[in-house]
């Protein structure tokens, strides 16, 4: 599978999902388009999926928040007839490369994150109307939700049977949320994930694995009293009207992709890519009124937006480049003027979603499988929220010093109020308190130094950056290193960075994706689900998988 993946959708084209607002209310159906498959060699059967169905879902969740802002609950169903979601499609998962297998289930996570915490970040509470089949990514659709409702029918039921059918596992947290979202008791689960058929109505409630269970004479009149019952008692602040969401500017070049806030450079050479992102040049919106006046076109928005594309754009199209270089050019004092503003008004809908966004967008860098590195040089704006890639990153590089001919103003960070806690990573720590986990009385020092200037030698002596050099070493030294990188195994460094990337306290979100790293990278490999005798390759031939059994 060799294509460009554009994660930039038209909500007036989509294949696979529709929804239908009702006031307070929004139902979400799944509606996959059997021959709408992003590739060609398999159809999208029982509403299976593959990431073109997910990169659509993920655009009507985000959607939803800042067009949308009215709705506080939203109904997930099924469009069709007694099936909800068969999951991942199997030909898909069986033709597909091992890292696009790895991107889409890593994407797919992230996108059930984002629905998943929609309650609390943004009041939406999302339910799940399971009639039919639910069964691998579809009940790990419904697991995000935050309650789900299942038909008593002789059709209806819950599944994770990846393990009997494929000799994989369920991909997007499926076994994490069982145990430590739901709480199913160890031994049930380990039944549950054994069985291929399932489990319906009433066991699969007294197990937990489902909220309520209903007669299908009653199904929908409860679930749509339940929505409303939910809408009434939601505490989010009424919306008349949020903002559109316009397609983002970008043109894709052979070595180059341009956005008007952010330039990808692509040296493949290097195998590295440089993002580079341009603070904003125009005064900050004098409030939030004026924020929301400008829409997606607000700097801060359109930003958060056009990043977010640049990262997804690099690690589904670009695998081969192993070093992301980041990048900026602008007057901090003018970051730090337009993220004040949300900051000052946070209770805003509009300042809440922005500065959500740029949490998801930072999450999204953290779980990128790239070395990642800063080059913090002269007339660079590391500042309030882009001051936060400084430490998502694996190492940083400053500017120390005036450079020969070099006539920008100094390389400086600065830090905002928002840098101790308004974006947390996965670990639910700031990156500040993720960086310094073994020095937490330097956060408290650093606070004391919001709203300044810090050139490279405080910087590097706050430990805000990893090295600081001079004209006449820097060349010499960010050579070097990138050298260095290209020559590491890409699975070490994988690796190595996925364990060094979040020090401090589990989370479930931690764990889904810590393991979905290590099983992917594992099990994903082995001849048992993908060689030519395995499982995901003979799934529906009427032969059994011939399997090493080997224990490793």
């Amino acid at each position: 599978m060799t294509k460009h993946i554009d994660f930039q959708v038209d909500p007036n084209s989509m294949k696979h999902w529709r929804v239908s607002y009702d006031g307070a209310v929004a139902n979400l159906y799944m509606d996959v388009d059997e021959q709408g498959g992003l590739f060609e060699g398999y159809e999208l059967k029982l509403n299976s999926y593959d990431l073109g169905v997910d990169i659509e879902l993920a655009d009507v969740v985000q959607r939803m928040r800042f067009e949308h802002p009215e709705v506080k609950v939203v109904v997930l169903r099924s469009a069709k007839d007694k099936v909800f979601c068969a999951g991942a499609n199997i030909r898909m998962l069986g033709g597909a490369a091992h890292a696009h297998k790895v991107n889409f289930c890593k994407f797919t996570n992230e996108t059930r994150n984002t629905f998943e915490a929609a309650l609390q970040d943004s009041g939406q509470n999302y339910i799940c109307a399971v009639r039919g089949a639910c069964a691998g990514g579809g009940y790990e659709l419904a697991l995000a939700c935050n309650h789900i409702m299942l038909t008593d029918d002789s059709t209806s039921s819950v599944a994770l049977p990846e393990v009997p059918l494929l000799a994989v596992l369920p991909g997007t947290g499926g076994l994490t949320r069982v145990t430590d979202k739901r709480k199913v008791r160890r031994d049930l689960a380990d039944v549950f994930c054994s069985v291929e058929e399932g489990v319906k109505g009433k066991r699969a409630l007294d197990w937990k694995l489902v909220d309520e269970v209903i007669p299908n004479s009653k199904f929908d009149e409860t679930v749509a009293a339940r929505a409303q019952e939910l809408a009434a008692n939601s505490a989010k602040s009424d919306v008349p009207q949020g903002i559109e969401l316009k397609p983002l500017s970008r043109r894709i070049g052979e070595s180059d992709v341009q956005y008007s806030t952010v330039g990808i450079e692509i040296d493949r050479g290097g195998r590295r890519a440089i993002i580079t992102i341009q603070g904003p040049k125009e005064a900050a919106p004098a409030d939030m009124n004026a924020f929301t006046a400008e829409g997606s076109d607000a700097w801060l928005l359109r930003c958060a937006r056009e990043l977010d594309d640049a990262i997804l754009h690099l690690r589904t199209n670009e695998d081969e480049l192993g070093l992301i270089e980041f990048r900026t050019q602008g007057d901090p004092d003018l970051v730090c003027a337009h993220e004040a503003v949300l900051l000052t008004d946070k209770e805003h809908w509009l300042a809440n979603e922005v500065l959500c966004l740029w949490k998801r967008v930072l999450k999204r860098i953290d779980m990128t499988s790239r070395s990642l590195v800063a080059m913090i040089e002269h007339g660079s704006c590391f500042a309030g929220v882009l001051a936060e890639i400084l430490w998502a990153v694996d190492r940083s590089y400053m500017m120390l010093d005036d450079f020969e001919d070099d006539d920008r103003p100094m390389a400086s960070v600065m830090l905002s109020e928002a840098n101790f806690g308004q974006y947390p990573m996965g670990n639910d720590l700031s990156r500040l308190a993720t960086r310094f986990y073994g020095d937490p009385e330097q956060v408290e020092t650093l606070k004391t130094r919001t709203g300044e200037l810090l050139e490279a030698e405080d910087a590097e002596t706050l430990g805000l950056v990893t090295y600081a050099y001079d004209d006449i070493d820097w060349d010499d030294e960010v050579r070097l290193f990138r050298e260095e990188r290209a020559s590491f195994s890409p699975d070490a460094m994988t690796g190595l960075e996925a364990n060094l990337r979040f020090a401090g306290p589990e989370t479930m979100e931690t764990r889904i994706f810590g393991r979905l790293t290590a099983w992917q990278n594992w099990i994903f490999q082995r001849p048992n689900a993908v060689g030519p005798e395995g499982a995901l390759q003979r799934y529906g031939s009427g032969l059994r998988a011939d399997y090493n059994m080997q224990r490793v």
